[in-house]
């Protein structure tokens, strides 16, 4: 039988050993420790055991180690205990960023890391808890995954910090005891500002967010309009101008592979009027990024999923060619996609069209780059996951974030049926202004009046539409809300296997059809 002592001369990084040689290590360092302790997380690495534990709401890093000095890098407790006959040192310490930056150093599988042209999904996590849900499904794929990703606009509105979201989905990565590496999506970023605050909490995807860039006005501008428009754009950002443009692309047959394109005059001014400033913004954050942090430590993906209007192919075209030419290097990208992505819900529009669009983006992707092509707002949108991944292969990246909130909610209505009562009347006040920056069609009036509902049916909301997008939107004012907050986080906690497992199969369904073997 393995040890303590045996296992932590262990290689470096090794992970909890199968079966019941982990659960007996678990129960050695429960008993050392006096809390439960998570047997997948137990790790070996510099002649010590690292481990997590709970003791009622909160989690603890265990580290049992041969050399005291090791402590020295921890904020914790230390005391001396005999492990097999051994004097050994024990270390308990709080689950804080100090710590968390330690235990990256100790543990370098901790780190995120690049994903490449790998295929990927991003797990956002709105509470911090989600991250062991996500793993357990992952587990079960051929996706890369994103584990830390939350955008500025979620941060401002759940009070968390870049820092805070890395390091709630690294604890997760520790307890779940995964070593095959993840992904940190710093997303919808704005300004350099936001990029700052990401580098130094350590992302390596960032998703740069150009829509208040997008002239959607193009779109129907006329030819007059349309002059005038990319007159007044920046051509020295965009190291170029008008006719040069004209002149390298109107007019030639661009190969795209099983199919050739030539842009017209027209159809360039136009993508020219709707995407030249966003195409300058995001050449202006990439050379910031490369300023800021080191070569070949990122990955870039730009988005311009969130505006009015769809990307055409020409558009498409444009904005690779121009972000290509300026030396803006990207893994992936997220076009406006004909059809309908609201938040939560299922694609909306017609399937046969989306099909034929998304191929020919998908060629565009290869053209150009090859990149991935990004599914924003991806939660939930089950009839396009097989066409994405029919047409892309490996070349596509499915973000999702709201989703694992609504798995949150069903766990909540399930255990806590009263507070989900209070939690749907407050979200139903607060939609009409949460709603403002969101692509949503949902409305109060149609959602179903739950007040005669039995509890157990509780969590069926969850798949209405209606209350799917209204109890999305308003997770900012439910979260912030003080009588809600602190019975909110604590009935998840007390219950996390419940939770875990709604996640666990709510991903399952998003992932099944990425897998290699789906015709």
């Amino acid at each position: 039988m393995t040890t303590l002592l045996n296992y932590m001369e262990s290689a470096e990084g090794a992970s909890a050993p199968a079966g019941d040689a982990s659960q007996q290590m678990a129960a050695q360092l429960a008993h050392l420790t006096r809390f439960p302790v998570y047997s997948s997380s137990i790790t070996a690495s510099r002649r010590s055991v690292f481990f997590l534990g709970r003791q009622g709401e909160e989690k603890f890093l265990g580290i049992l180690c041969s050399n005291s000095k090791l402590g020295e890098s921890f904020d914790g407790q230390a005391e001396s205990v005999i492990v097999n006959g051994a004097r050994c040192t024990l270390i308990v310490c709080r689950l804080n960023s100090a710590n968390a930056e330690a235990a990256r150093k100790a543990l370098p599988f901790l780190d995120a890391r690049l994903l490449g042209l790998r295929k990927s999904v991003g797990c956002g996590d709105r509470l911090g808890l989600a991250t062991p849900g996500h793993i357990r499904a992952v587990r079960q794929s051929t996706m890369a995954p994103i584990f830390a990703q939350q955008s500025m606009r979620e941060n401002a509105r759940t009070g968390r910090t870049p820092q805070q979201v890395m390091d709630d989905a690294m604890w997760g990565v520790l307890q779940e005891g995964w070593h095959d590496g993840f992904g940190a999506d710093a997303d919808h970023l704005k300004t350099p500002a936001d990029i700052d605050l990401c580098v130094s909490a350590g992302y390596t995807f960032y998703t740069f967010d150009p829509g208040e860039h997008v002239d959607n006005a193009a779109n129907a501008a006329s030819q007059d309009a349309l002059e005038r428009m990319a007159g007044a754009l920046p051509w020295r950002e965009l190291e170029t101008n008008l006719n040069e443009l004209l002149y390298r692309l109107a007019d030639k047959p661009i190969d795209l592979g099983s199919f050739s394109i030539t842009v017209s005059p027209e159809e360039l001014l136009r993508a020219v009027a709707k995407y030249g400033r966003a195409v300058a913004h995001t050449a202006r954050m990439y050379r910031h990024l490369e300023r800021t942090t080191q070569s070949g430590s990122f990955e870039v993906e730009m988005s311009v999923d969130e505006t009015e209007t769809v990307t055409t192919l020409a558009e498409h075209v444009y904005i690779a060619h121009e972000l290509r030419r300026l030396g803006v290097k990207w893994v992936s990208l997220a076009p406006r996609y004909y059809g309908t992505f609201e938040k939560g819900v299922d694609y909306i529009g017609n399937l046969d069209e989306f099909e034929r669009s998304f191929a020919q983006h998908a060629a565009v992707a290869q053209a150009f780059g090859p990149y991935k092509l990004s599914l924003h707002s991806g939660s939930d949108k089950f009839s396009v996951y097989s066409i994405a991944a029919k047409v892309a292969g490996e070349l596509v990246h499915l973000k999702t974030a709201g989703t694992s909130y609504l798995e949150a909610l069903r766990a909540i209505a399930a255990l806590n049926p009263a507070l989900f009562r209070e939690i749907v009347a407050f979200g139903s006040e607060r939609y009409t202004t949460d709603k403002a920056t969101y692509h949503v069609s949902a409305e109060v009036a149609k959602m179903p009046d739950i007040r005669s509902w039995p509890d157990g049916r509780l969590p069926a909301l969850l798949d209405d539409f209606h209350g799917r997008e209204i109890l999305h939107v308003t997770f900012g004012s439910v979260l912030n809300h003080v009588p809600f907050r602190g019975v909110f986080f604590a009935t998840l906690r007390d219950n996390e296997s419940v939770y875990d497992g709604m996640l666990e199969e709510h991903f399952k369904k998003h992932l099944a059809p990425f897998a290699n073997d789906q015709p």
